[in-house]
């Protein structure tokens, strides 16, 4: 037997896997989110350096700049900024000797450009900020640049959003828990249902009646139905073996008998005569057997293998041409009547066939003396094809119909083992048909109602 992923870890993963899309998508959204807020605070913070620079150039000359500058410079939003300003002529005034090269995109005339760049092997965040001052008597449009390595800025999401991860991951991991744990406990009545059934055996078939969960109601209702009907096919099996050996009992023992006179026979002609008996007496045996074995067919659920479309007419006319010979061979006269062309059935074409010549032979040897004619005839009306065999012989009485239906059944003295009517209703019940039984105008017919082909037989 095949097995996969445990229905306790199936409902963890369902419950957990929108819960981890969420928190990666809220996890996403809190990272871009401080990277923004990172960037506008560090580029503002590079902004009043730069303001600050130019003041204090602007005051001293471009000498040191004044304590409140070089705090900002120190640590600006948690690390250095270094800074560089030139002249309009391109002379330098004050600050780091080489300033990073801004990318090409950059436009030489732009008055204040953010822009990344390298510097000395950094990946650094810079502005440039030109602005027209006066120093030293130097008049015009003087250069700011300042920047600050990126890896600060960096650092700062990572202070802002790892709280926010750590959270994460431990709402998720106690959840995660929680659920295993939680599903594990709601799935216990499981596993009671799983000891219920396995309680099951061939000698206890009853149904569950303990309380489930709903969601598995369908599925106990399923089981309870299965061993409803394992346990009728048992009691049915049953029920025929006992029948079989109790019919079975007495043609075997006179076969038994007969063949142990034939043995003790003292002349030739008394073993011939006795041996034609014991002839006879195999035979009615062996129809018997053959009757039960059909009786047991009939009565089996048939299996989707065993259904196919075929047309009955085509095994009516056959049937009708052999049973022509045998009627007239016992003086009885036969007729056939069959209509419903272009008629299909779905179900077991020899058991159909086996219904008909029961109910045919059982009219042959049930009607008596006053037997003179036997009829086939078929009709189709709305949803079925109705197979009709009648006779003018002794027939049953109406109180007898039940009992006549019932297997090993014989309405007075007569040959037959009494399984026709049976093993014709069981077949009809196979095919989701039904049987009815008349007797009037002494008439005796056997109607069977076969179901029109539909696509249901066949799912």
């Amino acid at each position: 037997m095949k097995t996969s992923l445990s229905l306790r870890g199936r409902l963890t993963l369902v419950i957990l896997t929108p819960l981890m899309v969420i928190a990666i998508a809220f996890g996403a959204w809190a990272y871009f989110d401080a990277q923004a807020n990172a960037a506008e605070r560090f580029d503002r913070s590079l902004l009043s350096t730069a303001l600050a620079i130019s003041r204090d150039t602007a005051v001293t000359g471009g000498d040191l700049p004044s304590e409140e500058t070089r705090d900002l410079l120190r640590d600006t939003s948690g690390g250095t900024v270094f800074y560089h300003v030139y002249a309009p002529d391109g002379v330098f005034v004050t600050g780091y000797a080489t300033p990073p090269v801004p990318p090409g995109s950059v436009p030489i005339d732009a008055t204040q450009t953010y822009y990344d760049a390298t510097y000395q092997g950094a990946p650094i965040r810079a502005l440039r900020f030109v602005q027209n001052t006066s120093i030293d008597g130097l008049a015009g449009p003087f250069t700011f640049s300042v920047w600050q390595r990126t890896s600060v800025r960096d650092g700062y999401v990572r202070t802002r959003t790892g709280p926010v991860f750590l959270i994460i991951a431990s709402m998720i991991g106690a959840l995660a828990l929680i659920v295993w744990f939680g599903v594990g406990r709601g799935l216990a009545p499981l596993l009671d249902l799983e000891d219920a059934i396995a309680r099951r055996s061939v000698t206890d078939l009853s149904p569950i009646k303990r309380s489930i969960p709903e969601e598995v109601t369908g599925i106990v209702g399923r089981f309870n139905a299965l061993v409803g009907e394992l346990s009728k096919t048992l009691e049915a099996k049953n029920a025929f073996i006992s029948d079989a050996a109790h019919q079975l009992r007495n043609p075997i023992a006179g076969v038994q008998s007969l063949a142990e006179s034939v043995n003790n026979a003292k002349t030739l002609e008394d073993a011939n005569a006795r041996s034609e008996d014991l002839l006879i007496a195999a035979r009615e045996a062996g129809q018997l057997a053959n009757s039960l074995l059909t009786l047991d067919r009939a009565q089996s659920t048939l299996s989707h293998n065993t259904k196919q479309v075929f047309e009955p007419l085509d095994i009516l006319r056959i049937i009708s041409e052999k049973f022509e010979g045998e009627a007239e061979k016992a003086g009885v006269q036969f007729q056939s009547n069959l209509g419903a062309e272009g008629m299909e059935l779905v179900g077991d074409p020899v058991m159909f066939e086996q219904a008909i010549l029961n109910l045919l032979n059982n009219a042959l040897i049930h009607g008596g003396s006053k037997l003179t004619q036997i009829q086939l005839s078929t009709r189709m009306e709305e949803e079925s094809l109705n197979v009709s065999i009648s006779d003018d012989g002794k027939g049953i009485a109406e109180k007898n119909f039940e009992r006549a239906l019932g297997r090993f059944s014989q309405i007075g003295p007569s040959a037959g083992s009494g399984l026709g009517l049976p093993i014709a209703a069981a077949i009809v019940s196979s095919f989701d048909g039904q049987i009815d039984i008349a007797n009037s105008d002494s008439i005796f017919s056997v109607s069977l109602q076969f179901p029109k082909r539909s696509s249901a037989y066949l799912q």
